[in-house]
C-alpha cells in the first residue's frame, strides 16, 4: 500500500481514481478528522473519483499511519507539512483540499502556509478553537476508545443514522490508539487559528450544521473573515454532515470545485 516515508511516519495515504485514462485530473486531497482514517470517506469515493484523483489520507497518529507515543510532539506545522508532501507526491502541483472536523485545522493552515499548493479549500464542521471535550480523556482511559466513540455518536451523526452505521463509525474511531489521543487532544485543546484565516486566499466553502456543539453563529463568526468564503447550513442534527450525510456533503463540494476546476486538463 502506498505510504510516504518520512523520518519518523511511513504515512498512509489511498488513491482512487476511475477517471478516463487519457486525461489528466485534478486531485482532491482528504483529511479526516479525530480518531478516524481514510475510511471516515468511504461513502464519498463514488461521487468523486470518476471526476478527479481521489487522494486520502491517515494523518500522522492514525490508522494504517500507526499511533504515536503520548508525548509526541504534535504540531500545526507538522500536520501541514504531511499534506504539503502528499500534494507535493501526487498531484505534481496545486490540489483542491477537503477537511472533515477537525482535519479541517490543518486544511485551513495548509492554504494559509503553503497557498501555492492548493487550489480550494473545504471544510465541514470543523472548528476553529478548543473542542469542548472535557472529561474525554479520563472516559477513553477507564472505558476505551471505542466506548467513548459509542456513546458520544449519536450527537455526532445526528438521530438519522441506523444504529449499524453508529456502530460502523465507532469500531472504526475506536482503533485509534489511547496514545495518539493524547498526543492529539494536547494539539487540539490549545488551537486557535481565527485570526490566521483570515490570511485565506483561496476559494473556501464551509459546510456546517445548526447544533448545540456548532451553531450556525459560531459558523459565521468566522466564515465571514475569510474573504469571498461560501457558507452552507445542511438541516442536520448532529455536527458531523461528511459523515452523516456524506451524499449531500459530497454533492455540495463537488459543486463548489466543479466552479473552480480546469476542465481542459
Amino acid at each position: 500500500m502506498p505510504h510516504l516515508d518520512l523520518p519518523d511516519c511511513k504515512l498512509f495515504y489511498k488513491i482512487d481514481d476511475h477517471t478516463d485514462p487519457w486525461t489528466k485530473p485534478e486531485a482532491v486531497l482528504f483529511v479526516h478528522g479525530f480518531t478516524e482514517n481514510t475510511e471516515a470517506w468511504h461513502a464519498w469515493v463514488p461521487h468523486f473519483s470518476r471526476r478527479y484523483r481521489m487522494v486520502r489520507i491517515d494523518q500522522r497518529g492514525f490508522g494504517q499511519s500507526g499511533p504515536v507515543a503520548k508525548d509526541y510532539p504534535l504540531t500545526t506545522e507538522r500536520y501541514v507539512d504531511d499534506l504539503a508532501r502528499v500534494i507535493r507526491l501526487v498531484a505534481g502541483g496545486r490540489a483542491h483540499v477537503v477537511g472533515g472536523k477537525s482535519g479541517g485545522i490543518s486544511v485551513m493552515m495548509l492554504a494559509v502556509m503553503h497557498p501555492e499548493l492548493v487550489k480550494t479549500i473545504t471544510v465541514s464542521c470543523s472548528p476553529v478553537t478548543p473542542p469542548n471535550a472535557s472529561g474525554w480523556i479520563e472516559e477513553m482511559e477507564r472505558d476505551g476508545v471505542r466506548s467513548w466513540a459509542q456513546r458520544t455518536q449519536r450527537e455526532r451523526m445526528g438521530s438519522k443514522m441506523p444504529q449499524s452505521g453508529i456502530d460502523w463509525w465507532s469500531d472504526m474511531m475506536g482503533k485509534t490508539a489511547l496514545s495518539t489521543v493524547h498526543a492529539y487532544m494536547r494539539w487540539v485543546g490549545a488551537i486557535d487559528i481565527r485570526e490566521d484565516i483570515k490570511r485565506i486566499r483561496c476559494p473556501t466553502l464551509v459546510i456546517g450544521t445548526d447544533t448545540a456543539r456548532r451553531g450556525r453563529a459560531v459558523f459565521e463568526s468566522w466564515q465571514k473573515t475569510i474573504p469571498g468564503a461560501e457558507l452552507a447550513l445542511l438541516p442536520i442534527d448532529g455536527y458531523h454532515a461528511a459523515g452523516s450525510a456524506p451524499d449531500a456533503t459530497a454533492r455540495l463540494t463537488l459543486d463548489f470545485i466543479g466552479r473552480h476546476t480546469d476542465w481542459s486538463a
